[in-house]
């Protein structure tokens, strides 16, 4: 088992999460259980599934983990672009820069796990 701390990724997508959360606050009410509820589901779906990944004993549950995260990464991505388009809200380019580099981070760090457990992508 892994400490999620040390774990350069897991700490900017925990810092990421309270920047989704006030980014989020401009949005429009009505979008309350809408687009804001999937925005921050999608941002705290990244650490909480590297937690959790980190909780695992294999290799391969990890690289799970962190497959499901980079995939909340991706939705994370379309949903900040999708409200940026609808909404004037200031901070969605800089928002979308941030999770893109998350999602770089979690791509190099599955690699590593998939070649210490000699798993093949995909």
């Amino acid at each position: 088992m892994r400490d999620p701390n040390d774990l350069k990724v897991f700490e900017r997508a925990d810092v990421f999460v309270r920047d989704v959360y006030r980014l989020t606050v401009c949005m429009p009410a009505e979008e309350k259980y809408g687009l804001t509820s999937q925005i921050r589901r999608a941002a705290v779906s990244i650490p909480t599934n590297i937690v959790e990944g980190c909780s695992r004993r294999s290799q391969a549950d990890f690289a799970r983990f962190l497959e499901i995260a980079y995939g909340s990464a991706m939705e994370l991505e379309y949903l900040l672009g999708l409200s940026g388009r609808i909404f004037s809200i200031g901070g969605v380019p800089d928002a979308q820069q941030e999770v893109r580099e998350i999602s770089k981070m979690l791509n190099a760090l599955l690699g590593s796990v998939r070649s210490e457990s000699g798993s093949s992508p995909g």
